[in-house]
């Protein structure tokens, strides 16, 4: 193939850092792979793979150690600028001025690159109608949610009409209507305009829908090519589980993920689907006398990354699983109790009459799109925002009376990781414990007892800002747990996680539950939204509907005779709520 039908050739390409104490990271380890012109080719793999460096080689921000990189048939080391003049990149963290309107940002960067007046136009109709922002021109871009965010930061990469697009996880943090949204746009340019486009991701079935996928691991490409062909790989591998003594999926799944020869396991509609790491015709499992019965199953794509991973990532040790029969029950003991909570800006209703409550032990799932009114509640719940109005007990306090009394029993992860960058692991515990009233022998002992647990030792003297991915949301866990909190609130806390990072995050989060901690949970991740036990699913405030994961799909229409997902259900529950409010609006 010649190198005009090429948007990227890298033949052997070397990076390795170096961190503050002389540490060298070998962030690629001899990459060589081809991406055609005109297609849309997806990078997916754990924390610590290689897919950011590669694609900051590629536009030209970063320079290889060795090997060579063409982009768009031009040589990105010896003529980095002729690259970066005829592509646009959209890192994770895309730089949009939260204090001017969507007009201004788009204006700014259309003056960055030079882009003529006539040419502006010409292509500013187009984008304000791809991306539906054009009845919000006026407004401050740190007001959008979001998803606004990310399709006006899209917007702005493609005010020059880039012959090459690279995104770097341009979803995450984002609910499942807005990313839907935003690959309509991404499809729409790589169909009509066929602009080349590669992007990494943490969602699967994102990649599944490229034409192209590459699976990197540690520096080095695991696979490449058609999804489909992918796919084809975890054949005979794929079997939904369930237990006939009637464990709940959840602590299934933490048992089944522990096994030897099992590479995945997640929950599905009551039941677990596993991914064995060889083909068998027949899945036999020792859960030590639980009685199993195993279904045959067609494989995904997300399958056949995980056995894929499962096998290379072999000599890792699992996250150990609770033991059957080892859950505290919590019975009927409600420890949040919410009845007509309201919250108001001014003469806007963020919250509106919402009602529901969580048991002990129980995963309690908010879910939502970007300003449903999910993270309000959640602020509430965590004594952070007071009510407008309504009742709210946490913990068996009146968090409108006396919150500072719950708050004591409640631990909270943030979305973005928040503990102190500049500290290293151990201060970083040492601090919050301190904060939590823990002193001497006793700080001491939990404070070990946690970095054991969570296996943080390793990087104790470590900045926490140089932690990779999945460590930092391990030590904000660990942060959170000090103080032995009787709930726990997770808001977003995998976001941003590789999918092998999730399922060790749930396996710690399951043996919570079951040592009778109340978890409360966001997420943007609706397969996530299986773990949970029961889910309340928020729009514009108001409650739409609420049940465990079998219950909330089966409010969905099936298609073909398959059965919903839980993010098809999600989005039909959101869609069917919208247009009646639609029909009684007009």
């Amino acid at each position: 193939m010649s190198a005009s039908e090429m948007a990227l050739v890298a033949k052997d390409v070397r990076k390795t850092f170096v961190r503050n104490k002389g540490e060298a990271v070998e962030a690629l380890a001899g990459i060589s792979l081809e991406v055609r012109s005109g297609t849309l080719t997806a990078l997916v793999g754990p924390d610590g793979s290689g897919k950011t460096t590669l694609l900051r080689l590629a536009s030209g921000l970063l320079v290889p150690d060795s090997g060579s990189l063409d982009v768009i048939g031009i040589d990105v080391t010896r003529n980095p600028q002729a690259v970066q003049n005829k592509i646009s990149y959209m890192p994770q963290r895309f730089g949009l001025y939260e204090d001017l309107s969507v007009q201004e940002n788009l204006d700014l960067y259309a003056d960055l690159h030079d882009v003529t007046r006539e040419r502006r136009a010409e292509v500013y109709p187009r984008l304000f109608e791809m991306t539906q922002l054009g009845r919000f021109k006026g407004r401050p871009a740190g007001k959008l949610s979001g998803g606004m965010k990310q399709k006006l930061g899209l917007a702005c990469t493609l005010v020059r009409s880039p012959q090459l697009l690279l995104l770097d996880e341009p979803t995450v943090g984002v609910d499942p209507l807005s990313r839907r949204e935003l690959w309509e746009i991404v499809f729409k340019l790589v169909k009509e305009e066929e602009l080349s486009v590669i992007v990494s991701t943490s969602y699967l079935d994102e990649a599944e829908r490229c034409e192209h996928a590459v699976l990197m691991h540690a520096g080095r490409v695991l696979a490449a090519g058609k999804p489909d062909e992918i796919t084809a790989r975890a054949e005979g591998c794929c079997f939904l589980v369930s237990d006939m003594n009637g464990a709940p999926a959840r602590s299934l799944q933490a048992r089944l993920f522990s096994l030897p020869g099992v590479a995945d396991a997640v929950p599905e509609a009551g039941r677990v689907r596993v991914v064995t790491k060889l083909p068998t015709q027949r899945l036999s499992l020792d859960l030590a006398g639980a009685r199993l019965e195993a279904e045959a199953v067609k494989p995904r794509f997300e399958d056949a990354f995980m056995m894929l991973f499962g096998v290379v990532m072999s000599d890792q040790p699992r996250e150990i699983a609770p033991v059957a029969g080892n859950r505290i029950a919590g019975g009927s003991e409600v420890v949040v109790e919410v009845r007509d909570l309201v919250r108001t800006f001014g003469d806007f209703t963020a919250v509106d009459h919402v009602s529901f409550d969580v048991r002990r032990g129980e995963v309690y799932g908010l879910l939502g799109p970007n300003g449903a009114g999910k993270s309000t509640t959640f602020k509430m719940l965590c004594g952070l925002l007071p009510a407008t109005s309504g009742s709210l007990e946490v913990a068996g306090a009146n968090l409108l009376t006396a919150g500072a009394r719950a708050r004591e029993k409640l631990g909270y992860v943030a979305q973005k990781f928040s503990l102190y960058g500049q500290l290293t692991i151990d201060e970083n515990l040492e601090f919050f414990a301190s904060a939590y009233g823990l002193r001497g022998a006793a700080k001491k002992e939990r404070i070990e007892e946690l970095k054991q647990q969570f296996e943080l030792d390793q990087f104790s003297h470590l900045p926490s800002g140089q932690l990779p991915g999945g460590f930092k949301q391990r030590l904000a866990l660990a942060a959170a747990l000090l103080h032995q909190p009787r709930i726990l609130f997770l808001d977003e806390a995998t976001s941003g996680a590789d999918p092998f990072a999730r399922r060790q995050f749930w396996a710690r989060i399951t043996a919570l539950s079951e040592a009778g901690v109340t978890i409360i949970v966001t997420t943007h991740f609706m397969e996530e939204a299986e773990y949970c036990d029961r889910i309340i699913i928020l729009d514009a405030g108001k409650n739409l509907a609420e049940g465990t994961p079998v219950d909330i799909r089966a409010l969905a229409e099936t298609h073909e005779g398959l059965a919903p997902t839980m993010e098809q259900a999600f989005i039909a529950i959101v869609e069917k709520e919208r247009s009646k409010r639609k029909e009684n609006a007009g």
